[in-house]
């Protein structure tokens, strides 16, 4: 494999500046939701939330991600009439952003919304960056929230909403790249030091389109800003695994494994932060890239 050099930036969030590239940030994922493909009712209640994350933090996390609604395949966030409105949204995310931020205020907490709405009151309740899955393409109010707000943003690549995810064409190999590219590099309206780029693995690609991904993904540095890779526990996972499991995609609890791998060549392909479900595991092995991308 072709050596990566480290990615070194800035980014700006809402009260501070990290320091992307000296070693891989580890971003915990915490939904709060009943139906989430990875953990869908394990958090909804406010105080198990709340004590996840706290626990997250203690085992080396240096980012928290806090998902209110779900956006698994099939679901109907992005449409014009989301199963999740703004306002219940922001009852369930409110409460345990609060208490994150009275049990360690110095979180850096992140909210996965692509409501312009919730991203307004997250930022004013504490929040330093907003994930939006859509990558600013199902609000339109979403560019000016986050510029107020002056949070920092996380651009995720995404390919349709996901109803259609499972029935749309498959994209040859050399068209994966190009699609994820040109879709990233539209005007955000968002300062450039603002901005991290996540491919968006599994949000509207196809199983093998997010290996053909992963291969090239460190041509996405062209675009002059770090890299985020969210693969931890995704489908595509599960459905190379499948051989291994009488032929039927492996269930979620057993793509850890997978995801560590997945999560490594990712790094080794260019990311400086990864989106994970377990921490530790997902630390030590950050490490251990973050090692060989050191040794010259």
């Amino acid at each position: 494999m072709e050596s990566i050099a480290r990615h070194t930036a800035r980014w700006q969030l809402r009260t501070r500046t990290l320091d992307l590239g000296a070693r891989t940030l580890v971003m915990a994922a915490v939904n709060i939701t009943p139906d989430s493909f990875s953990d869908g009712g394990f958090f909804l209640d406010t105080e198990a939330a709340v004590a996840r994350c706290v626990q997250c933090l203690e085992e080396g996390a240096d980012l928290l991600d806090l998902g209110a609604e779900s956006t698994r395949p099939g679901s109907q966030a992005g449409g014009a009439a989301p199963a999740v409105s703004a306002g219940e949204e922001q009852a369930r995310l409110l409460p345990v952003l609060d208490g994150i931020l009275k049990a360690a205020p110095q979180a850096v907490v992140s909210v996965d919304t692509y409501k312009a709405a919730t991203a307004r009151v997250a930022i004013a309740a504490g929040a330093e960056i907003v994930n939006d899955v859509s990558g600013f393409t199902w609000d339109p109010d979403m560019p000016a929230e986050c510029a107020a707000g002056k949070a920092g943003v996380v651009l995720t690549h995404t390919r349709g909403t996901p109803d259609a995810w499972r029935t749309q064409q498959q994209l040859a190999p050399e068209a994966v790249l190009a699609t994820v590219r040109d879709g990233l590099a539209r005007n955000a309206k968002i300062p450039l030091h603002a901005i991290v780029l996540d491919p968006g693995y599994g949000f509207g690609k196809k199983f093998g389109e997010n290996f053909s991904l992963l291969k090239r993904q460190a041509e996405l540095l062209s675009l002059g800003r770090p890299l985020l890779a969210g693969i931890s526990r995704k489908s595509f996972l599960g459905h190379t695994l499948a051989p291994l499991y009488g032929g039927m995609s492996a269930p979620v609890d057993a793509r850890e494994n997978a995801s560590l791998a997945a999560m490594v060549a990712s790094i080794l392909h260019g990311a400086s932060i990864v989106r994970v479900h377990r921490v530790r595991p997902a630390l030590e092995a950050a490490r251990i890239a973050d090692a060989i991308l050191a040794a010259g």
